[in-house]
């Protein structure tokens, strides 16, 4: 996460706070993640 962080711009504690389900996030924030992972948005989803 912390690779993920450096490379998205956001902070760590978001992208935890996300992965947990503890906040909500918006489109806009899923594609920057999708982007900086080198994936499709929508292999966020494919579960």
């Amino acid at each position: 996460m912390e690779k993920l962080a450096a490379l998205s711009s956001f902070e760590y504690s978001q992208i935890s706070r996300i992965e947990l389900g503890q906040i909500n996030t918006s489109l806009d924030v899923v594609f920057k993640l999708a982007k900086a992972l080198n994936i499709e948005p929508k292999e966020f989803f494919d579960f």
